[in-house]
């Protein structure tokens, strides 16, 4: 992909959970500080300054002292009980007044013990131990989280960087723990050949199974127990996610809920997302839209149905079924690939600022040439890419309903430059692996079929629909197109071995602050579409791509 302005990512701030043993804990009698820490932690920078004045503004980085020193106060505090002198030792203490306090009263936590572990620069992880009770039924509570300290500005004070995963890791600010009777039943989600779906067995579907209980615990006939859950607030409902089962103190009784997921390519699939940081896959069959397989390194992010990223030249699918549908483009006409091509104030060139001279739309979609689709910026209007991806692929309606959340795409209207960025998969654009396979889907199938985990049989549900399919003309250009990357252009050495009927396409999306860009890679196999991203890892032939490949070749 070429060098070109950077595109934002928005990830969700996600804390490092450091397992470990509780050694103390409190009872009637105070703690003293240095006990969690073993000992003074002034040796640990040599500092001399016994004194300073209490009215100076500290500025400049955290020595180990007083990282130390406010982690120390703020564990102690919640550690005896003393939520005011906790929440006062954060730089919000409003928020922690409140998560604390219901760490208590509504999460029924007692005995809390906690041990910090080594410090890491202004992080110190930490392990807590408790014990969860409700009426007459108690169970041990055991996990591992961390706190960063960072400066108030106003005074330079050292203190806790309050967020709510501060108190537990699967907490986003806004969210609570409540313990009690479950808000739904469990469920037992079974693969399509009736095996059970666990998330120890498959660790990328823990998410997923939170999904399934959600939106089919009280329809799938189980009976709900008692448990420490989180209770997800305003912003997390906003990203859709779903509430998640800490502990489990009495069960309930499952319904069950038949997933369209293959054992063997969820199997393969997880074990292609674990060789890698940060990947996410999902593997579909095209002709129907059942979700075959779904996997992400990170197992408390569902990336792969819930990511919102810049697909990078992938997107240009979608660009060049538009460009053909308005004769801006055709697979063996000649197709300017010049090394740069301003639009809208911002210079836009190719990878390695490379030229294809005398050549045609095919080879540049072959080498994923920016400024091919660039060049064509002019002759669109600032809807164009936004209608093409609604109309024809289904995309960025918000009305996907799979049978858990899911993130749709967004394409959204832009003008300008931005407009120019979209059409290579940059700018306002963002997508998941689900998206991206689902793209695919609808060039190999010849039409777009919703994607889904859960049949709609099993509860009546719409699935959405696109308002038309592409020209026989326009489609077989566009499968040429991903046909002859697979063989020929940046996909070739993936897809080698998987022809003839198949097709793909290489993308990678700068980000912002990242070395590497992400590594996208979207294809088809005769009825089976894939798509996958690796974040922060390179081009998208190299790293996304051998994990797609692999997938389409174990489906068969």
């Amino acid at each position: 992909m070429g060098k070109r302005r950077r595109v934002t990512e928005r990830r969700s701030k996600r804390p490092a959970v450091v397992g470990g043993v509780i050694a103390v804990v409190v009872g009637g009698a105070g703690l003293a500080g240095y006990a969690l820490f073993g000992g003074g932690a002034a040796a640990e920078d040599g500092s001399a300054k016994a004194t300073e004045k209490a009215s100076a503004v500290r500025t400049g980085p955290l020595t180990a002292t007083e990282v130390t020193t406010a982690a120390r106060a703020f564990l102690t505090a919640w550690q005896q009980g003393s939520v005011a002198r906790a929440a006062a030792a954060t730089d919000d203490p409003a928020a922690a007044t409140a998560l604390l306090t219901g760490y208590t009263k509504d999460a029924r936590v007692t005995g809390v013990a906690l041990t910090p572990g080594a410090r890491s620069g202004d992080k110190v992880p930490f392990s807590v131990k408790g014990t969860v009770t409700y009426e007459k039924v108690s169970k041990p509570l055991a996990y591992g989280s961390a706190l960063t300290v960072v400066r108030r500005a106003t005074d330079g004070k050292p203190l806790v960087d309050w967020h709510a995963s501060v108190v537990h890791p699967a907490l986003a600010d806004g969210d609570t723990l409540v313990t009690g009777e479950a808000g739904d039943p469990p469920v037992k989600a079974l693969d399509r050949d009736g095996g059970e779906l666990t998330a120890k067995k498959y660790p990328s579907l823990g998410t997923v199974l939170d999904g399934l209980r959600e939106k089919y615990g009280k329809k799938a006939g189980g009976t709900a127990g008692v448990e420490l859950r989180v209770v997800r607030g305003k912003a997390s409902k906003a990203k859709k996610a779903s509430d998640k089962t800490l502990l489990e103190l009495s069960e309930g009784t499952p319904g069950t809920v038949k997933t369209t997921l293959s054992p063997s390519l969820q199997a393969a699939a997880e074990r292609q997302v674990a060789s890698r940081a940060r990947a996410s896959v999902v593997v579909m069959r095209a002709s129907t839209g059942e979700i075959l397989a779904v996997a992400n390194s990170n197992p408390n992010f569902n990336t792969a149905f819930q990511g919102s990223l810049a697909p990078g030249s992938t997107m240009k699918v979608v660009t060049a079924s538009l460009l053909i549908e308005k004769g801006l483009a055709s697979a063996d006409k000649a197709h300017p690939c010049p090394k740069y091509f301003p639009y809208g104030g911002w210079k836009f060139q190719n990878d390695d600022e490379f030229e294809i001279k005398g050549g045609t739309f095919k080879a540049s979609f072959a080498r994923s040439c920016n400024t091919a689709f660039i060049s064509q910026a002019g002759e669109l209007d600032d809807d164009s890419l936004t209608k093409q991806a609604q109309q024809v692929f289904g995309l960025s309606m918000n009305n996907w309903a799979i049978g858990v959340p899911t993130f749709d795409g967004s394409v959204p209207v832009q003008s300008k430059a931005q407009m120019a960025a979209s059409l290579i998969g940059q700018g306002g654009v963002r997508m998941n692996p689900l998206n991206m396979a689902s793209v695919s889907a609808t060039v190999t199938s010849g039409r777009f079929h919703q994607p889904y985990l859960v049949a709609p049989s099993v509860d009546g549900r719409a699935l959405a629909t696109a308002a038309r399919t592409m020209s026989s003309s326009t489609l077989a250009q566009l499968r040429e197109l991903m046909n002859y990357t697979a063989a020929y252009g940046t996909a070739a050495e993936a897809m080698s071995g998987l022809g003839p009927n198949y097709g793909a396409k290489t993308g990678s999306a700068e980000v912002d602050g990242q070395e590497k860009p992400n590594g996208w890679f979207t294809a088809y196999r005769g009825d089976i579409a894939a798509a996958g991203v690796v974040q922060a890892a390179g081009h998208g032939g190299e790293t996304a791509g051998p994990i797609v490949a692999s997938l389409l070749k174990s489906a068969g």
